[in-house]
């Protein structure tokens, strides 16, 4: 869980970078695209253990 977490601040990070330099607004598409993967991979994550946190 700590790793989709992570994944999703880097692409807030990237999202903020890319928006706020012109020139870099390739980060703001790739930061996009890590977002996706993080919140796909807690959807399978979450989806594989059946809603309930392993103990």
């Amino acid at each position: 869980m700590a790793w989709i977490l992570f994944l999703i601040l880097i692409a807030v990070a990237l999202g903020i970078i890319g928006v706020a330099t012109h020139g870099l607004l390739y980060l703001l598409f790739i930061g996009i695209v890590v977002l996706l993967l993080a919140v796909g991979l807690g959807g399978a994550r979450f989806r594989r253990s059946g809603g309930r946190s392993a103990r």
